[in-house]
């Protein structure tokens, strides 16, 4: 295995570490605090925050609804310029799945990879009404995702910022 692969699996195993961390963290929109409330972003901020160093740039204020207004893939442009895009069948353990809720809406959902592949695998994430937890991967996620990313090893823009 190469330094860069080797960096890269160990990369995989200290995010899927750090997220099962969150395990049991209440929702609560817009929050990231580890035991105390985290949505599926505030859980990707504090995993980064955890194995990558400080936030590359502040989150901005949104409402539940945030991205349906506009139609801008924010979510997806952000993660274009922190993390590495995939492919999304070379996705593994400890990278970020970003998904649509709608067929047609904007991506708007972020979850961890914890096990197997999309679908079929596992993933780490919160949402309303329940708290950050692991669950299946099953064929209705596997329609809406709409990207795959993996963490860099620093907060230098991936994608130019």
């Amino acid at each position: 295995m190469t330094a860069a692969r080797s960096s890269e699996a160990d990369r995989g195993v200290a995010v899927l570490a750090a997220a099962r961390g969150w395990l049991g963290t209440p929702y609560r929109h817009q929050a990231s605090v580890r035991g105390v409330g985290a949505d599926c972003l505030g859980l990707l901020r504090g995993v980064w925050r955890e194995v990558i160093g400080p936030e590359p740039e502040p989150a901005p204020a949104y409402s539940p609804d945030w991205a349906e207004a506009g139609g801008a893939e924010r979510m997806l442009e952000a993660a274009g310029r922190w993390l590495y895009p995939l492919e999304p069948c070379g996705a593994r353990p400890g990278d970020v799945l970003v998904f649509r809720m709608k067929a047609k809406g904007v991506a708007k959902h972020l979850a961890i990879l914890s096990a197997g592949g999309v679908p079929g695998g596992r993933m780490i994430h919160a949402y309303s009404g329940h708290a950050v937890c692991e669950t299946g991967i099953g064929p209705a996620w596997g329609r809406r995702l709409a990207g795959a990313f993996r963490f860099p090893c620093d907060t230098t823009p991936v994608g130019g910022a």
